[in-house]
């Protein structure tokens, strides 16, 4: 195994404790570095494999805190955005990085709105369905086009989930299902060759790990503590779409 495979593994084992610790910011934390490590073609469908072992150990844990509601909501408002998404996806691959920097600076100021809210004690967002409803409809859509509509479905998901496991488990379930459909088109497509598929079944053994020390970190955090780490990572995660 080759120094740039240990360092992905290393990464892989510490952005999924961040997965399980919040539900979500494991492949967005995560993905720059592999790229940098073992390239795109390699993390992406590594990471994504990662992404639905990390919600299977979340909500393995915590099913009966899955808001079913919200669950049936932001799947039956994203998935019909993935499609548009993958239909769009060649017809604007040139305009990525513009659409990317547009992407971070709505999440941005969305946490930033959010943190705010926590601070002054009051929800300036949670009545706002249509602009919930849009954000979850751009969820889909980029994540149909660029493997990186999360930001977005955090975005949401953070006004209408306010209790910590609910959070958790109710997102993790929305990545079990989205990151499937990503995993199915990956194979159809060839994305997994010999090498791939032995990284993968390395990354899955050093995930187990992850899991378990995840889960018992988000077990002993504060409300307060889990909602200031879920904002700074909303903001991680803008940040980051300026880097794709």
């Amino acid at each position: 195994m080759t120094a740039q495979q240990i360092g992905f593994l290393v990464v892989v084992f510490l952005s999924n404790i961040i997965q399980c610790v919040t539900g979500f910011a494991g492949t967005v934390l995560a993905m720059p570095f592999s790229v940098m490590l073992v390239g795109l073609d390699t993390a992406r469908p590594i990471l994504n494999i990662m992404g639905i072992a990390a919600s299977v150990g979340v909500v393995a844990n915590n099913h009966r805190s899955i808001e079913k509601k919200q669950l049936i909501t932001i799947l039956a408002v994203t998935l019909p955005g993935m499609l548009v998404g993958a239909f769009l996806k060649d017809r604007l691959a040139a305009y990525g990085s513009v659409l990317f920097k547009l992407l971070g600076v709505l999440v941005i100021l969305f946490a930033v709105l959010n943190f705010l809210a926590f601070l002054l004690k009051k929800d300036f967002a949670e009545k706002s369905n249509a602009l919930g409803y849009a954000f979850l409809i751009a969820g889909g859509v980029t994540h149909g086009l660029f493997v990186c509509g999360g930001p977005l479905i955090v975005s949401y998901a953070s006004v209408k989930l306010k209790n910590n496991n609910a959070f958790r488990a109710t997102l993790s379930a929305v990545w079990i299902v989205l990151n499937s459909i990503l995993a199915v088109t990956d194979a159809v497509t060839g994305s997994f060759n010999g090498e791939i598929l032995l990284l993968t079944a390395v990354c899955l053994v050093v995930l187990f790990g992850a899991i378990l020390i995840g889960n018992r970190v988000a077990r002993k955090m504060s409300k307060k503590a889990f909602l200031l780490l879920t904002y700074a990572l909303m903001v991680i995660s803008g940040v980051s779409l300026f880097l794709k």
